[in-house]
Formats: C-alpha cells, sequence, structure tokens
C-alpha cells in the first residue's frame, strides 16, 4: 500500500518511521511546513518530499496519515477523502464536535477508512485489561475508574497544544482526550455525560486544567474519569476496572498491571502485578518514543486491516474520535448548566 505522511513533527517523526519499515507499506510522499522535518521523514525511502497539499495529493498513493496540530486536521483530512485516500488521523480529530463530526461525514461519503490515532489502546498494560475483561476474569463488569494527569502548561512547546479554542480545550483535550476514549473502548460505548471543569490554576479561558466526570454506558455501567493538569507528582495514566470476582489496574508510566481476583465474596484472594521492566529498562535508556513507537507500528497494522475492510480491531476509528470530542465539550456543557449530557449511540463505522 502506497501511504503519504502529513506533518512531520516530532509525532509525525515516529509516524514516519514506522511507514518506512513496514514491510507492506512504501512511504510515498511526504507534507510539511518545514521542509528539512519533511526531508528528515523521507529519509532513504524514496518518497517525495512536496511543497503544498495539492501537490501532495497529486502523487500516486493509498491512504495518507495525518500527524499535524488538531487545528489544520480539517482541511487535509477532508482533501484526502475527496480524492478517495483512506485517512489515518491524530488525536483529537478535530478542535469541536461539529468539526469532528464533519471528518465523520466525509468518511461515510467517501466509503473510506478512517482510523484514529488513540494509541493508548496498544501498551500492553491496557491491552491486559481489555483481555481480562473479554475472558471474564473479574466477572462481570461493574464500573470503571480512569485518570490521566501531567503538570500542565510546562509540558508543552507551543500555544496551539494548549491554547482554547485553537487546542479545542485544555486537560480534556490532551491526555483527557486518551482517556475518555480508554473508557468508551472498555465499556462499549458512553451515552451519558456529567461532570464540572475548571481553569482555576493555570488560568487559560477555555482551557481547563482540571476535569472531574461520570461516564455511563447504554447498559448503565459508569466510570469516573479525572483529566489534570495539576498532577504535581508528574506524567500518570491508568485505568481500573471492577468487576464482582475482582478487579484489573492498568497504568503508565511506568507500566505496570495489578489483578486481584475471588471466586466469590469473603473467598481469599489472589493478587499478581506485572512490572515489564524491559520497557522500563528500554525508555530508561532510549526514551519514552521507544514504546510510543511499538503502538504506531501495532496501531499501522490494524490501520492496513481496516483499509481492506477488516472491523474486528482495536484500532480506533472515525466514531471514537467523534464520541471523544463530544464527551470533551459535554463536561464543559455541564459544568455550564448544571445538567446531565445524553449522546446517541454510535458503535463502530461501518465497513
Amino acid at each position: 500500500m502506497r501511504v503519504g505522511l502529513i506533518g512531520a513533527g516530532k509525532i509525525g517523526q515516529l509516524r514516519a518511521r514506522t511507514l518506512r519499515e513496514h514491510p507492506q507499506v512504501e512511504l510515498a510522499a511526504v507534507f510539511d511546513l518545514d521542509a528539512e522535518l519533511a526531508a528528515k521523514a523521507a529519509s532513504k525511502s524514496g518518497a517525495r518530499v512536496v511543497r503544498s497539499l495539492d501537490e501532495f495529493l497529486d502523487v500516486p498513493m493509498d491512504a495518507v496519515v495525518i500527524s499535524t496540530p488538531v487545528h489544520v486536521h480539517e482541511a487535509a483530512c477532508l482533501a484526502a477523502f475527496a480524492r478517495g485516500l483512506h485517512v489515518l488521523l491524530e488525536k483529537p480529530i478535530a478542535n469541536t464536535a461539529v468539526g469532528a463530526r464533519k471528518l465523520v461525514e466525509a468518511a461515510l461519503a467517501a466509503r473510506r477508512a478512517f482510523g484514529v490515532g488513540f494509541n493508548l489502546r496498544y501498551y500492553p498494560a491496557f491491552r491486559c485489561v481489555r483481555e481480562t475483561l473479554a475472558q471474564g476474569r473479574i466477572g462481570t463488569l461493574d464500573h470503571l475508574r480512569v485518570y490521566g494527569g501531567h503538570e500542565g502548561l510546562t509540558k508543552f512547546a507551543h500555544e496551539w497544544e494548549y491554547k482554547a479554542p485553537i487546542s479545542g480545550g485544555g486537560a480534556l483535550w490532551d491526555v483527557g482526550i486518551h482517556m475518555s476514549d480508554l473508557a468508551r473502548h472498555f465499556l462499549g460505548e458512553i451515552t451519558e455525560v456529567y461532570g464540572v471543569a475548571t481553569e482555576s490554576v493555570w488560568n487559560v479561558p477555555g482551557s481547563e486544567d482540571n476535569a472531574l466526570a461520570l461516564l455511563r454506558s447504554p447498559a448503565g455501567v459508569a466510570a469516573s474519569y479525572q483529566a489534570t493538569w495539576s498532577e504535581w507528582k508528574g506524567y500518570g495514566i491508568f485505568v481500573e476496572a471492577y468487576g464482582e470476582r475482582g478487579m484489573v489496574r492498568g497504568a503508565y508510566a511506568p507500566m505496570s498491571n495489578l489483578l486481584v481476583l475471588q471466586e466469590r465474596a469473603g473467598a481469599p484472594r489472589t493478587t499478581t502485578k506485572l512490572r515489564y521492566p524491559w520497557i522500563q529498562v528500554r525508555e530508561k535508556l532510549f526514551s519514552w518514543q521507544t514504546t510510543a513507537l511499538e503502538s504506531f507500528r501495532l496501531e499501522l497494522d490494524d490501520f492496513l486491516l481496516l483499509c481492506r475492510g477488516r472491523r474486528d480491531l482495536v484500532i480506533a476509528d472515525g466514531y471514537a474520535g467523534l464520541r471523544a470530542c463530544e464527551i470533551a465539550e459535554a463536561v464543559r456543557t455541564c459544568t455550564r448548566t448544571g445538567e446531565r449530557v445524553t449522546l446517541p449511540e454510535l458503535g463502530n463505522m461501518p465497513a
């Protein structure tokens, strides 16, 4: 499959490497406003380095990976679907729910695959949670806890990463966008949202530094949610799932799992811990990017299958990208109105 890349920044360089190294992919073209970054991403691949979106789209290809700032997603994504290309788009897919819906509608009209870069789904700790639930090891799921946070604005290099309206918002659209997707990934769907967002730490208008919410599936299973830019201990995320026979926790960083099981109430409990020492050593020696890179490789494998019509995959689709944006906006709406927000059930995008 011939795949082009738009956006050759920090994450784009990692995406470029997965495209260059994949045996079933030919990197066809690279476009970035910074010609040096584009040339670096295309290095030794034979890909064309182009100077405009129109020139990029004139290169014969089957799909495109878009790894640009969120506020320029729309033009590139709509143009790609209009040319009949499959798209793998970084999260969040848009900085408004209206914008996200426009991209989904374009994908459906073009009848092309729409993958979304929620790569945390592929981190071993969170795959372990998913597999534990699927195997029924903790019994029927009763509730989830999801949490993601870091120190806030000191972690960002550019204003577009955190400053609304360009960014979409604050913690809800940053680390929180991953957490709302993981909650939906494990619950199956989220159709009710009630939450509160505040801006009292960094005081950036429209960019919340804390958000707490309750999310609920159509079956009534709830998830407690927190996204924060005032986690002074440093970056950390986790998901905890609870059932009548135990619980499973997946966390990063560092990567770890905890599984507590009991056959029945009052019975002895067994505790299993996974530490992933090879990942911790690898990250210490070569940085966190090694783990992200591995997740991008797995995500690319799934994206190629998505383009061929498969839907029983781990990869997030356009509906997942849309729902994550809707949840972020819903928490802001709840903050303003004091009322819960209901959302229609989406499911998976059709083949």
